[in-house]
């Protein structure tokens, strides 16, 4: 049924793994889209979580499904303990993004686990999700889904850029939302933090005690991706393949690896900013405060932080707005950002 209130509950895990953020959120339609997110909170994943997460892309099919099957009940339970905590009552659907396990677009194949049917019961609400698959199947990228929520929503910034596991950039260019994936970010951060014994480099500092070494930087820039044209997505594969062995094969200290990733990212996050233009950020990567210095260095632009909880759970924000408008029966997913055949309507709905 269209309506001009919504009431939902936006769940988004991602490549970083810094755990499972929940938001509860109100939408309302009065010509324009506009939100209030009323609780929301991040669930840190378990030890035994984020190494199985971790190695998504060493499964065979079959262990992936059995894997599927248990995240999906960790998911609901997880979900529904958000729901007693905060009291909620009115809920007209969970949106989740479930969390990537494979995504192989040149192949048409993409595989999110957590949006199994059983996960409507499991929760006893309507859930939307599975907003990937679709896309991929005419013949889009299936990647970045946000730009639809940047565009309704955030639209008074000339860009919206997203440091998560990777970093993603949306903006109107002639009256068409464009967007793609710029480079890996907590993904590769966070895996050489961990092997120092922290779960993420606080700010940027062990990075800036390192040094930076000219020649992987070059390595870096000079992988085939940052030469290709929109629309492109990066998964995990990607990383595997192309750029940890790089890094290995560096035999470079921790440190030393740290501060050559952030010069990597700032100058390819750089690369894409308009001199003098407005480019709000959001995500995790935002509270590593050197690679925002360094960005700035390289590019004259104003850059805007929101609110803490915009910069952590715009992405949930946005995945409770894709199930609303495929409520609605509304386009959430744009050709112009992930290649495909047309703009549609991306997702599953499942009833309880």
């Amino acid at each position: 049924m269209i309506k001009s209130k919504y009431n939902v509950i936006g769940v988004m895990s991602g490549t970083s793994l810094d755990g499972i953020d929940l938001a509860y959120i109100k939408f309302e339609n009065n010509s324009n889209w506009t939100f209030e997110i009323h609780a929301s909170e991040t669930i840190p994943y378990t030890d035994s979580w984020k190494q199985k997460l971790s190695n998504l892309v060493t499964y065979n099919l079959e262990d992936l499904k059995l894997i599927d099957k248990f995240y999906t009940i960790h998911l609901s339970h997880v979900i529904r303990d958000f729901i007693r905590k905060y009291q909620l009552s009115d809920i007209d659907a969970i949106c989740s993004h479930g969390h990537t396990a494979l995504h192989q677009p040149e192949q048409l194949f993409t595989y999110q686990i957590g949006n199994l049917p059983s996960i409507s019961s499991l929760t006893n609400h309507l859930v939307v999700c599975d907003f990937r698959t679709q896309d991929v199947s005419l013949n889009g990228q299936g990647a970045p889904l946000v730009p639809i929520g940047d565009k309704l929503l955030f639209s008074a910034y000339d860009s919206c850029i997203n440091l998560g596991g990777f970093a993603n950039i949306s903006s109107e260019i002639n009256s068409e939302r464009i967007a793609y994936d710029i480079c890996p970010v907590n993904i590769v951060l966070n895996r050489y933090a961990n092997l120092l014994g922290f779960d993420y480099d606080d700010g940027g500092k062990i990075a800036k005690s390192g040094i930076l070494n000219q020649s992987l930087l070059q390595q870096l820039n000079s992988l085939d991706f940052y030469k290709q044209k929109a629309p492109k997505s990066l998964g995990v594969e990607w990383v595997d393949k192309h750029l940890f062995p790089l890094l290995e094969t560096s035999q470079l200290s921790e440190r030393d690896i740290l501060r050559t990733m952030i010069e990597h990212i700032a100058i390819q996050i750089s690369n894409v900013i308009k001199v003098h233009s407005e480019v709000l950020f959001t995500g995790g990567g935002v509270y590593n405060s050197f690679l925002l210095d360094r960005i700035r260095t390289l590019k004259e632009f104003n850059l805007v932080k929101p609110s803490n909880t915009i910069i952590e759970y715009k992405e949930a924000l946005i995945f409770g707005l894709l199930g609303v408008l495929k409520l609605r029966g509304e386009t959430n997913c744009l050709s112009s950002v992930t290649g495909a055949d047309y703009d549609h309507s991306s997702g599953e709905i499942y009833n309880v």
